[in-house]
């Protein structure tokens, strides 16, 4: 498993706290039952239900390592140390694409908030590297598929 720390906010720890929680009550208990029900069935070589079961149990103790491992090494984000005006993980950014005058708004979370469709950008992608830690006014180049786009930072909000 990797070891990179991962910066959160205090809300997206908590909300990885509760997934895990979830995951090892309730997902535990309704496969341990699934597994159950299929021994029932009798024959465990020929038993597509009980195979399944062992799948699923599988895929939930995967899920539970990793988000394990993310938590034992997330870094929790002090938002006394951030700087007024700096965007961080946590922030609303306001953009414009230089080129062509248009603007984007992104909120940028860490790498398991991520959600493009509700303009929630990881940390770690290419536009949410680049606007990390810049002030408005501060302009950034982007290397995209289409090329190097140059942004600038037009609005910072917590």
């Amino acid at each position: 498993m990797s070891n990179n720390k991962k910066t959160f906010t205090k809300e997206a720890y908590q909300k990885m706290q509760e997934q895990l929680e979830y995951l090892k009550t309730v997902r535990e208990r309704e496969v341990a039952e699934k597994l159950k029900e299929a021994r029932s069935f009798g024959d465990l070589s020929e038993n597509a239900e009980y195979d399944a079961a062992k799948d699923e149990q599988a895929a939930v103790a995967a899920e539970v390592d990793k988000i394990e491992n993310i938590l034992n090494n997330a870094v929790i984000l002090d938002e006394n140390d951030i700087e007024e005006g700096e965007v961080n993980v946590g922030s609303t950014v306001v953009i414009k694409d230089k080129a062509t005058g248009e603007t984007e708004t992104y909120k940028v979370g860490s790498s398991t908030e991520s959600d493009p469709d509700n303009d929630v950008i990881s940390d770690e992608s290419p536009i949410g590297r680049a606007v990390l830690h810049k002030r408005v006014g501060d302009i950034f180049d982007v290397n995209t598929p289409m090329g190097i786009l140059e942004f600038e930072v037009v609005e910072v909000t917590r």
